[in-house]
């Protein structure tokens, strides 16, 4: 049976960990959940193919071809197939059911399978290939860092409400000197587990090289006990810094040892001794937990006789990888539609995008402290982060014409509109400014006022808006009511007499002795 191919997504891995991140076969290996000869075999078919980091263009077919160039096919030796272990193992658990069994049912499929003898030692080797020997793990300086959560949380009260909420402990090691960073979080989420990791490599002052976590949700998608499957976010997180993320496996606690004696020195040497003390506020939770880490670190183990910070100083410091020059920034991501106000809303909050999107699909991307908007892969609009819900964030340029139009009015050029018209005009639109708590609430007001010009002559508008002023009513009602009663008022101009003309006929013409 052919041997299967990795997938494309799999050699871009291995060929980055090896080219970009430095890696060993043997960590490639275990991060890429395949065999140390797989990773020999694909690094040598990339070098006699003339394969380069990074990719470039390359697409997955014409990545194959010259990974697995076309050759004769050469006859092969024929093998007997060989039966799954796995699943004899599990068959072989079942009351009454035997080896000798299991194999007369592998002959009627196979007859010309392994015999009985043969059967039975590939069995006993697979038996044995399967116990792991217990052995102390050597670390390597500047090479790991074992992440998790504790399992106490620390009590937060909020100051307003009364109302006590759970702070969860966030804890990163480096396990060849056992150096601890931890950090109090209000909660598990994405966001604070990609952040959590950021702020740990600050505090180391370098990048390793592997992290390992347990198999949690923000950090791992398929806790599989082969072939973990990694969350995307966190998967760019782990690009950004160019590092392997390798997932202990599940019921493997010796896979993350260091991280878990991290969790066990927090809860007693930081949460234990913060037990009775009452915080207001995560900043006051972080401030209490750097003291006693402090404390932690440059407290003296009695195994090595030497502190975690010399232990630091000596073994990782020295071979971390540098710092980006930009720290990564953790983005949520969010598919909306543009409102008809050409708004569109992320966590309660709204920000504008230009109206010609109305009614079009737009990605939202939010950073701690910015909120950017695209549309088919284009950015068109940036607000910074604004955390107050049913609030909005508008830019003019996103308006349309007479939307700007409205941003431009204020209190003084009403009143010069209004001067245009009258004095009578002038000294409403004032009164009707001054009316309101904010001159805003009163442009609409005014602005219907003044449309009244090109509706009625302006003696007449003159007039109503004295009236109007004079009774203190301030509104555009009231005038357009006084407008329509001034109107009835006003006799109708008087209809001028025909000139005199021979061809005109006058009454007397159409009377009945005329007529008869």
């Amino acid at each position: 049976m052919a041997k299967k191919r990795l997938t494309m997504k799999k050699i871009t891995e291995v060929l980055r960990l090896k080219f970009e991140s430095k890696l060993s076969n043997r960590v490639i290996a275990g991060a890429c959940k395949i065999s140390n000869s797989t990773v020999g075999e694909y690094l040598k078919r990339a070098e006699t193919a003339g394969v380069s980091w990074p990719l470039g263009e390359i697409g997955e077919e014409e990545l194959y071809q010259k990974l697995f160039p076309e050759q004769k096919a050469v006859p092969s030796v024929r093998e007997y197939p060989m039966p799954d272990w796995e699943a004899v193992q599990k068959e072989k658990r079942l009351k009454g059911v035997t080896l000798q069994l299991l194999w007369q049912e592998y002959k009627e499929k196979y007859p010309e399978g392994y015999q009985y003898s043969q059967y039975c030692e590939h069995y006993q080797r697979w038996k044995k290939s399967q116990i792991e020997p217990s052995k102390h793990i050597e670390h390597t300086g500047g090479e790991e860092m074992q992440v998790d959560y504790v399992g106490l949380k620390i009590p937060v009260v909020n100051p307003e409400t009364g109302e006590i909420s759970k702070a969860s402990v966030f804890v990163a090691t480096l396990p060849a000197s056992d150096y601890i960073y931890a950090e109090a979080q209000a909660s598990e989420n994405q966001c604070n587990w990609n952040n959590g990791h950021v702020r740990a490599l600050e505090y180391f002052g370098g990048v390793v090289k592997i992290v390992i976590p347990d198999n949690l949700r923000t950090g791992v998608t398929k806790p599989n006990y082969y072939e973990p499957g990694v969350n995307l976010a966190y998967q760019e997180l782990a690009e950004y810094y160019q590092f392997a993320v390798l997932p202990a496996r599940i019921k493997k606690p010796k896979d993350k040892s260091s991280a878990e004696n991290a969790v066990q020195n927090v809860e007693r040497w930081i949460i234990a001794p913060l037990r009775n003390r009452q915080f207001f506020s995560l900043h006051e939770v972080n401030a209490a937990i750097k003291e006693l880490l402090e404390q932690l670190n440059n407290k003296v183990m009695k195994s090595v006789g030497r502190s975690r910070r010399q232990e630091f100083e000596e073994i990782d410091q020295p071979n971390l990888r540098p710092l980006p020059e930009k720290p990564y920034e953790y983005a949520e991501r969010k598919t909306a539609t543009v409102h008809i106000d050409y708004h569109v809303e992320f966590e309660g909050h709204l920000y504008s995008v230009p109206y010609t999107l109305i009614h079009q699909k737009v990605d939202i991307h939010a950073t701690e402290r910015m909120v950017e908007i695209f549309h088919q892969g284009k950015s068109v609009a940036i607000h910074p982060r604004n955390f107050h819900p049913g609030r909005y964030s508008t830019l003019r340029e996103h308006m349309p014409a007479n939307h700007q139009f409205m941003e431009d009015i204020n209190s003084e050029r009403l009143i010069e509109w209004a001067d245009s018209i009258g004095p009578h005009t002038a000294a409403m639109v004032k009164a009707t400014l001054q009316s309101r708590a904010f001159p805003q609430q009163a442009y609409r007001t005014c602005l219907g006022i003044l449309s009244l010009a090109k509706k009625y002559s302006h003696p007449l508008l003159e007039q109503a808006c004295q009236t109007v002023f004079e009774a203190k009513v301030f509104s555009c009602k009231a005038v357009v009511q006084e407008l329509v009663f001034l109107q009835k008022q006003t006799p109708p101009a008087p209809i001028e007499s025909l000139p005199t003309h021979k061809n005109i006929r006058g009454a007397e013409y159409y009377s009945e002795r005329n007529l008869s």
